[in-house]
Formats: structure tokens, sequence, C-alpha cells
């Protein structure tokens, strides 16, 4: 068991929580039974080790059972150790790091997507992966955070995904421009999510072709030059008194739009 919350392997797992230790290792920060369990599910061959308390192991028991089936030890821990380790305030007894793995946006084309998430500034690691998560429910097939966007393995973005972010290609680094050049050559469409576009309801004609939307930044959304990248810029419409719509609420809402007229087609 490991004991000495100050040991060397201790502390390189702690250093994933922060940019500079993620970036120097191309690794990531996995906590909970919940993100750990879908690694093992879809993508076990990313996962560089596990760790878990003994409290942890006898209540997840399948998940030290699939740990096994995929040949992957989890390493047995102290409490303290594991809340060395990990960046929640109050760890559930289970952490992991895993390989980094962005897909390319050209990867993406090839699989002839009909619906993107294209993420623009948005600074707040849950708005981030709750519309990530909100993308794989709607059956999307990419998202794209582009470089003015919070790292998605941040922890709290990876946290907010709850296990989505193995579930579907994420690109990074691509500038918005670059992003939505190449995805209108591949026979998408490209809609900015705008307070000041048209509603919604105008465009649901349209929402059944290949669709990319862009998601803006949390307090001022997108620019004038960023909105001419678009084809279109559409708005939610608000019915009752509120002054606006959380970011990845409005976005789940677009992204369902688009998955239902699509499959209604």
């Amino acid at each position: 068991m490991i004991d000495n919350p100050r040991s060397p392997r201790v502390r390189a797992v702690a250093k994933l929580a922060k940019r500079d230790g993620r970036q120097e290792t191309g690794r990531f920060l996995l906590e909970g039974p919940q993100a750990v369990g879908e690694a093992l599910a879809y993508r076990p061959e990313l996962l560089v080790e596990a760790y878990a308390t003994a409290a942890a192991v006898e209540r997840h028991a399948d998940l030290a059972r699939a740990a096994r089936a995929a040949g992957v030890e989890l390493l047995p821990v102290a409490e303290k150790v594991l809340e060395a380790m990990a960046d929640t305030v109050t760890p559930q007894g289970v952490v992991a790091v895993a390989t980094q793995f962005p897909a390319s946006l050209q990867d993406v084309v090839a699989a002839r997507p009909r619906l993107v998430a294209v993420l623009e500034e948005i600074r707040d690691p849950g708005n981030a992966g709750t519309i990530l998560r909100a993308a794989d429910a709607t059956g999307a097939d990419a998202v794209v955070f582009t470089g003015r966007t919070v790292d998605p393995y941040h922890p709290k973005v990876v946290r907010a995904t709850t296990g989505s972010l193995f579930h579907l290609p994420h690109v990074v680094g691509v500038s918005l421009a670059e992003a939505a050049a190449v995805l209108r050559g591949a026979g998408l469409q490209v809609l900015a999510a705008d307070v000041a576009g048209e509603d919604l309801l105008a465009a649901r004609a349209e929402l059944a072709r290949p669709t990319a939307w862009v998601f803006g930044n949390e307090a001022h959304g997108l620019d004038a030059e960023r909105l001419a990248l678009a084809d279109r810029a559409l708005r939610l419409p608000i019915y009752g008194a509120a002054e606006s719509l959380n970011l990845a609420t409005a976005a789940s809402v677009c992204l369902y739009e688009s998955a239902f007229a699509q499959r209604a087609r």
C-alpha cells in the first residue's frame, strides 16, 4: 500500500491538476468511480495507472473487477494519499492517470459528421464539460475546443463530462476560423448561438442539415469578427421573465433541436 502523501509518485499524480503538469506529461487526472469506470469501459488502453482506497474497493467491487478484466492494476492507497492526489475537497476514493487523446479535425470530417459542437473562448470548466456531455447525449459526432477555450483535460472539465469525454472525439487547439472553414468544407452549415441572432424557430427547417454549432464566451458571447465566420446566428426565444439562459443550458437546447430535426428526417 502507498501510504506516504509526499512521495514522488503521489506528487506526480497531484501535479496533473495543473496545466503545466498536463502539458509536460501529456497525461491527465481522472477522479471518481464514474469517470474511471467509463475509461475502463471505453478506452482502457489510455489508463496509465489507477489508485483506490480499501473502502472504495469495497464499495465499488464492480470497478475493481473491470480493472482486472482490462489488465489495469488498481493500486491500494491510504486515505491521506488519495486526498493528496485528488483535485476535489472530498474525493470519492478512486483516481487514475490517463493519456490525453485529442482527435484531429481532419479525422473528424473524414467520418462525415452531421452534428458538431464548437466551443470558442469558453472559460468555465463546468460549462465546457457539460456541453461535451450534452453533445454526447444528443449523438453529436465531435466537440471542438478552440485554442481560446478551457483545456478539456482540466480536472473540473473532466468531472463535468461524467465520462462522456471517452465517448466521442474531441479536437483541441485549432482556431475558430480554421474549424469553421474545415467543417463548412465538409458540408456542414455553421450556426452561431447568439442573443442578437434570429429566433431559432425561424430556422427549424434548416436544422436537419449537417450542422456545426458555435458557442461563445459566457460573459460576452461572440464578437462581430467571430459571428462573421458563421453562416447564420440564432438565438433561443425567452418566453418568461428570465434575463438569459446559462450557456451550457442554451447549448444543450440547440444541440437537441438539431438532433430532433436530423432524426425526424
